[in-house]
């Protein structure tokens, strides 16, 4: 399994909306990243910054199926206009620097 942690930012006062919208993912969406490898998704945020921790089988692997998901795409229509940049699912995620286990 992979951990992939990635970095969003979003529009200067869609926190409110953001996490309103976040309070529950659409039931197809999730059932969809369950299927196709996702064990959890979690998600912090500081001040506009959004920090996620994935956790998946295959990270490539889910976003080449998302990106033919019309669940997957209507959500990310849905929050990208929140964020200051499109989420790039091409992004491997960030660099490890230091893990403690």
């Amino acid at each position: 399994m992979q951990r992939v942690a990635l970095h969003t930012r979003l529009r200067p006062g869609a926190e409110e909306v953001y996490e309103a919208e976040h309070a529950v993912i659409p039931a197809d969406l999730e059932a969809e990243m369950r299927e196709y490898g996702v064990h959890s998704w979690r998600i912090w945020r500081a001040g506009l910054d959004l920090f996620h921790l994935v956790e998946v089988d295959d990270y490539a692997e889910l976003q080449r199926r998302l990106g033919g998901s019309a669940a997957n795409q209507a959500w990310q229509r849905q929050m990208n206009r929140l964020l200051d940049a499109d989420f790039d699912p091409g992004a491997g995620g960030l660099g490890l620097v230091w893990e403690m286990t």
